[in-house]
């Protein structure tokens, strides 16, 4: 509820970008994991994509190319 009072008044709410900063770290942790388990070493073009589920709800996704570079 305060939030939404807040967004009314404008300004940024601290609470809401740190929630989505977390929010984006485990994203990618989770693709970092699931490059691991497929053998890569490396993540190309990298990137997020979010989409609003609901009123109340966003979806943050972390996705790239998962490669094995060697030198």
């Amino acid at each position: 509820i305060g939030a939404g009072f807040k967004a009314l008044g404008g300004g940024e709410l601290k609470g809401l970008t740190l929630q989505l900063e977390q929010t984006r770290a485990e994203a990618v942790q989770r693709l970092i994991e699931q490059a691991q388990a497929k053998g890569a070493n490396a993540v190309l073009a990298m990137r997020y994509d979010s989409d609003e589920l609901d009123q109340n709800f966003q979806e943050v996704v972390a996705y790239g190319t998962a490669v094995v570079i060697s030198s």
